[in-house]
């Protein structure tokens, strides 16, 4: 009897050491989901666009989207979610646009047209080398660059300012990092321990010196309203939060005209003196 309650023991021990291998490994699908097809571009919208291909410093080629905006107060880096590819951001695109920005977003490896596998440090890579196309082709100072992240979108922007220190950072709708977020979500795994990727802001935020804008809702039901919170909380000034209302991926299209105006209000109160003369 005793015997068996040992081999038992040594079974179920096995298995649950074989089931987080397993998650460990698997953790890129978990976190990453990214779609090839393009749905429309920007001319669907209006928008005239330029086609861009850009190689990052390991050799991976690329792609997105510059789309100029008429009477250019600035420039915004796009950093877009885990999800889909810059087809599926036409809305954001728009705003930006009206508000005077012109956008460059881009594919992560692996996403879109974009060549490789994605993973943590290569979506730093991408964001880099989507900002040398802005500063060395595009010849824009990084005093009229404004980076925008949504989601995990939100971890990219933020390491590639405290790397590049841009005019602003605009964090949307994002989390502290990825352990914060996966023992919200698996409570009964030890997700902090196993985690592949880490993607935490939380411990950078406070160290990114340009001016910060969070957004979040308290209505995001994938990314509790908490986490934007405590990334405002933990920001270095000058910073401002802003809260908007709807679910994690339509937050900012239900809020509408709010939204918008947030948005302005930042731009007008920390680049319109300063960066964007």
């Amino acid at each position: 009897m005793k015997h068996s309650l040992i081999n038992n023991a040594v079974i179920i021990i096995l298995f649950i050491i074989l089931f987080l291998i397993f998650l460990y490994f698997y953790q890129d699908k978990m976190i990453y989901f990214p779609t090839k097809d393009f749905d429309q571009t920007p001319e669907t919208i209006g928008l005239k666009y330029e086609d861009v291909a850009v190689k990052t410093k390991d050799g991976i080629n690329i792609s997105g989207w510059y789309i100029p905006a008429k009477d250019e107060r600035g420039v915004l880096l796009f950093c877009h979610g885990n999800a889909g590819n810059i087809s599926h951001r036409l809305d954001s695109i728009k705003i930006f646009n009206s508000l005077h920005l012109s956008v460059f977003i881009f594919d992560y490896r692996g996403y879109g047209n974009s060549e490789g596998k994605p993973s943590e440090q290569g979506t730093y890579l991408d964001a880099e080398a989507a900002w040398n196309f802005l500063t060395n082709v595009k010849n824009k100072s990084p005093e009229k660059i404004v980076i925008f992240g949504r989601s995990i979108g939100g971890a990219v922007a933020a390491e590639t300012a405290f790397r590049k220190n841009p005019a602003a950072l605009i964090i949307e709708s994002s989390f502290k990092s990825i352990p914060e977020i996966g023992a919200h979500h698996y409570p009964w795994l030890p997700v902090k321990l196993i985690a592949k990727y880490k993607y935490s802001t939380i411990d950078k935020i406070g160290l990114i010196k340009c001016p910060k804008l969070i957004i979040h809702s308290p209505d995001d039901e994938i990314v509790p309203f908490k986490h934007g919170k405590e990334l405002y909380e933990k920001a270095s000034s000058p910073k401002e939060f802003f809260q908007i209302y709807g679910s994690h991926n339509e937050g900012f299209i239900i809020s509408g005209n709010v939204y918008i105006g947030g948005l302005k209000n930042f731009l007008d109160k920390y680049l319109i003196t300063t960066s964007f003369r």
